[in-house]
């Protein structure tokens, strides 16, 4: 006589089970093959964005770009990765930066007065077309719910827009695009 198949829904019910059992054996896998120890005092912790506190200037230079300023909150030490900074002018994709360096640079430690900066430029392209957006919403790569929104002081003209990633140093942070 043939087994009577499972039902539906579970099925389902058994994948999630041995999706959850995977997960967990693969991250205590990755963390003892890494050498790596769970957070603890010595360890540090990633930034969020609700760790940070942001500021937003004008720059003239490199045809004109936003330079964003990441502080740790007081009380709070925190690593910010050298990726790009989740950002975006509206909530359309076309609006969304997109990365100008090519690779992921150093983790940055924020404690303190220290700060990470990036640079974004609202557009990237030679043409005159785009949309013009009267706000820029910023958070840490990962932590999008809290993004911060700044109002710009005047529209700009939003077309492929691109970011660096987090620097330690302003000056790196220039979205040169040429």
């Amino acid at each position: 006589m043939r087994p009577r198949p499972a039902s539906r829904s579970a099925r389902l019910a058994l994948t999630v089970a041995a999706a959850a059992t995977l997960a967990t054996t693969t991250a205590a896998t990755a963390l003892a093959d890494s050498g790596a120890t769970p957070r603890g005092s010595d360890v540090g912790q990633a930034c969020g964005t609700n760790d940070l506190s942001f500021t937003l200037s004008t720059r003239t230079q490199a045809g004109g770009y936003f330079l964003v300023t990441a502080k740790a909150l007081p009380g709070i030490t925190c690593y910010l990765e050298g990726t790009f900074p989740s950002a975006a002018f509206g909530s359309a994709a076309d609006t969304h930066v997109t990365p100008v360096e090519q690779s992921v640079g150093e983790t940055i430690k924020l404690s303190g007065s220290t700060a990470a900066y990036a640079g974004i430029s609202p557009k990237s392209t030679d043409s005159d077309g785009g949309r013009e957006f009267g706000q820029l919403f910023v958070a840490v790569a990962g932590y999008e719910a809290d993004a911060v929104t700044f109002r710009l002081a005047e529209p700009v003209l939003v077309d492929r827009p691109v970011a660096t990633n987090w620097h330690a140093d302003p000056a790196d942070a220039v979205p040169y695009t040429g």
